[in-house]
């Protein structure tokens, strides 16, 4: 099995963040992450190998996980920028950030997502199912 992380492996570890200490099955994350129960299981075995997730406890290594957002995410997994297009706030225009950064006079970005009500600069999500997990979220 190739064990080098993909960008779903961390929008399932960010949902494990959000679950804290509740409990959860593959199959519910899969639910709720808008993906199959065998691409969070193989998701959840990567991050095992990349030292983000730890085995026994079975939480994420918050610690770890910090630093590879801080520091890695952007040069693992760049966005894309594309058009003008409707979706979903993120980064700076997403809550929480929304209302702790003054928002600037341009355009927002958006994850591209049909039924969104916002338009703005299109930015590639971490993984195609991320906007309709937020949506339903």
């Amino acid at each position: 099995m190739d064990m080098v992380l993909k960008p779903q492996d961390i929008v399932i570890l960010l949902k494990l963040v959000a679950i804290g200490d509740n409990r959860w099955s593959y199959n519910s994350l899969a639910n709720e992450l808008a993906m199959s129960p065998a691409e969070v299981h193989a998701g959840i075995k990567r991050c095992i190998a990349a030292k983000l997730f730890d085995r026994q406890r079975k939480v994420p290594i918050k610690s770890a996980l910090q630093e590879f957002l801080t520091h890695g995410v952007k040069y693992a997994f760049p966005p894309d920028r594309g058009t003008m297009t409707r979706g979903i706030p993120t980064g700076f225009a997403a809550p929480p950030l929304n209302l702790r950064i003054t928002q600037p006079s341009e355009d927002p970005p958006v994850w591209p997502y049909p039924e969104g009500n916002v338009k703005g600069y299109s930015f590639s999500p971490l993984y195609k199912s991320v906007p309709k997990a937020v949506a339903t979220d």
